[in-house]
């Protein structure tokens, strides 16, 4: 076999490592999630409850897959049998598409490290829009239609401030490549800009639909959303994208902001940059969990006004911030990494605070208004 076919083998066989690694990490996902908020609400899982599943209930998820798998496929009467048997697949194939450029470690531990990684990450999520209009109008289900208009406003709108924050790696490192943005991290981004981190966050927590952002689903209002028909095992494909996409969105947040691979020892052993990297991907997936577990849902003009009068300008306001006292810097001859993370770090804080001011004085004035419109207590 020549160099040209051996290298071609290899980096098919990543791929096909790195495809599986999302879908055997989700059954993990699953249990673990249901664990945390388990202890969060008081719940009694399958063992409590008198049935065995296992050490610590772990063999509970291998029997909801297999329940999934064998649930019968039902395709309703009047819907269009292409489009919503694709849908699925599409969301599945997005999920798992956006792996391509995750650096698991340094160099070899990556199928392929493209110079517009980050742009490449953006780019791929925007195709779930895709499926889940798919889902929504093959299903012709007034139901499932609304959660497909909702899914999409709210992840349409979303991606502007998750954008805006992504900026600020891609700034401070001079690189669209996630394994560049990596390597110039000494000092972790979420300790130089805070507020990007936290913009980041909350738009990505909206992106896969965690609470409170969860209205692409919202079962008490509109059943299941754009999934409502689906059964058996195109259900399951949803659920599985829903969970890829939490612990993608949870790898992309430790990459951009958390150091990603970085650790101690990585540079004498490798492979434990893929430990320190799901380390710091659980961390985060674990906040997306409390969100789950412990946030109310919010109403959708609720949702899209935070989007479009707090995360956008702030996220605006943050990419300004940080490109004018970067430059500032620059030009006054700090270019050390502590200085100058020193110094973004200060102007984020005193962003923060100016924000805050801002919030404190709006919410005073609304209270003023509402309490002047309130008619008058009539004592009999």
């Amino acid at each position: 076999m020549t160099d040209a076919w051996r290298g071609v083998l290899n980096v098919l066989l990543g791929a096909f490592a790195m495809a599986i690694f999302p879908l055997a990490a989700v059954i993990f996902l699953i249990w673990e999630a249901r664990k945390v908020m388990a202890r969060m609400q008081d719940r009694l899982g399958p063992t409590n409850a008198g049935t065995y599943a296992g050490p610590f209930a772990l063999f509970q998820t291998f029997a909801d897959a297999i329940k999934i798998l064998t649930k019968e496929l039902i395709i309703p009467t009047g819907a269009d049998r292409g489009v919503f048997v694709m849908a699925p697949v599409l969301m599945v194939a997005v999920a798992i598409a956006v792996w391509a450029v995750i650096p698991l470690g340094p160099t070899g531990l990556q199928v392929v490290d493209l110079d517009i990684g980050a742009f490449y990450v953006v780019a791929i999520s925007s195709l779930a829009p895709f499926s889940m209009i798919m889902a929504g109008w093959s299903s012709r289900n007034k139901y499932a239609e609304v959660g497909a208009f909702r899914a999409v406003s709210q992840i349409v709108g979303y991606e502007i401030p998750q954008v805006l924050s992504l900026l600020i790696p891609v700034m401070l490192s001079g690189s669209l490549s996630l394994q560049s943005i990596i390597r110039a991290q000494n000092v972790p981004y979420i300790l130089v800009a805070p507020v990007a981190a936290l913009v980041f966050f909350l738009a990505s927590a909206a992106e896969v639909g965690r609470l409170p952002f969860e209205l692409a689903e919202a079962d008490s209002e509109i059943v299941a959303g754009f999934f409502t028909e689906y059964s058996g095992m195109m259900f399951g494909a949803f659920y599985l994208g829903e969970f890829i996409n939490n612990l993608t969105a949870s790898v992309i947040f430790s990459v951009l902001f958390l150091g990603g691979w970085r650790g101690p020892w990585v540079d004498q052993v490798p492979l434990l940059g893929i430990v320190w990297l799901m380390l710091k991907a659980l961390l985060v997936f674990n906040v997306l969990v409390l969100f789950w577990a412990a946030m109310p849902r919010l109403r959708i003009d609720q949702v899209l006004a935070f989007n479009w009068k707090f995360l956008v300008p702030l996220g605006l306001a943050e990419l300004l911030t940080v490109a004018l006292v970067d430059k500032a810097m620059v030009t006054a001859g700090v270019t050390g990494g502590i200085e100058r993370a020193a110094g973004l770090l200060a102007a984020n804080l005193l962003l923060g605070l100016a924000v805050a001011g801002v919030l404190s004085q709006t919410s005073r004035s609304t209270r003023q208004r509402q309490s002047f419109r309130r008619p008058p207590v009539v004592h009999p």
